[in-house]
């Protein structure tokens, strides 16, 4: 390649992890920001959600812990150890709904860190591991149950569930499979309005999109886009951000019209920050920040 086409592209390249910045990211990202590290010193950090006031919760699961980021750019942990949680997200209530996989179950935190079981079952077998999920208007959870095997759990643990699937726990407390077609199901996102649920089929490289029937089923499953992701978050203009090998954010239609780099492989993202304008992005040891100019509706 020729100098002039190596200094030319280097013009359109992000310094600190902002990716080619089309007209469309330029939409998306405040102007001059930057991918900066917020934290780090972690084995494996997951599970961003946000608070009522703005902070943010992530997990750091080999760890076995929850830590919580404000904006002012202090992080403390809240739980440890926390049955191993992985995938969050607030209720209305306050409490943080984890997938804690140390018992295969969904559980609520207090902020006093008290847990309640929400759900360790379905066809009286134990769930494989719950990892990720979303929290419905009407109350409603939908999470994934994958089989990824974990070194804490008792030998000779084995896969109990007959399918790889996606579960709704409806707000009468029963749990209903609603997806079983899936290689390995793991990120998930719903639309603020309740009729809309993206899933990712990590292992198959693809994401979904169902129609939400008023009784938590699933129908109309239409391909949306052509990657897997293992955390998923959506913006108030209905832009749905994945986790692979970079954040790529997917407009409405499934065009793909950002991707956005971070020095480590991102695992999850959520926004963050009182005014909810802070894209919060899980990377393995580190964690990171980006000031956008969309927010977040969850």
């Amino acid at each position: 390649m020729s100098r002039f086409l190596l200094v030319t592209l280097s013009l359109f390249i992000g310094i600190s992890g902002v990716c080619k910045k089309n007209s469309d990211q330029l939409q998306l990202i405040a102007k001059d920001a930057k991918v900066t590290k917020a934290g780090g010193g972690y084995i494996f950090t997951e599970g961003p959600s946000v608070a009522a006031d703005g902070r943010v919760f992530f997990t750091d699961q080999p760890n076995d812990k929850i830590d919580v980021w404000d904006e002012d750019g202090t992080i403390t942990t809240f739980m440890q150890p926390c049955d191993r949680s992985n995938g969050t997200y607030f209720n209305k209530n306050g409490e943080l709904v984890v997938c804690a996989d140390l018992h295969n179950r969904l559980v609520a935190i207090n902020m006093d860190k008290k847990m309640r079981t929400l759900a360790e079952n379905f066809n009286g077998q134990p769930l494989n591991a719950p990892n990720d999920l979303w929290i419905a208007p009407n109350g409603g959870i939908y999470f994934s149950d994958p089989y990824y095997h974990r070194g804490y759990w008792e030998p000779g643990r084995k896969e109990l569930q007959d399918k790889r699937g996606v579960y709704f726990l409806n707000t009468n407390g029963k749990v209903i499979r609603v997806i079983d077609d899936y290689k390995q199901p793991n990120g998930l996102i719903g639309t603020p309005d309740g009729k809309t649920l993206y899933v990712s089929d990590i292992n198959d490289g693809k994401i979904w999109k169902y129609t939400i029937n008023q009784d938590g089923t699933l129908s109309n499953k239409t391909f949306f886009a052509p990657e897997g992701s293992d955390g998923m978050t959506i913006d108030n203009q209905g832009n749905v951000y994945l986790t692979n090998k970079v954040v790529s954010v997917f407009n409405p239609k499934g065009k793909n019209i950002a991707r956005i780099e971070v020095p480590e492989q991102p695992s999850n993202v959520c926004f963050g920050g009182k005014k909810r304008n802070i894209l919060f992005i899980t990377a393995r040891t580190s964690v990171y920040t980006l000031k956008m100019k969309v927010k977040g509706v969850q």
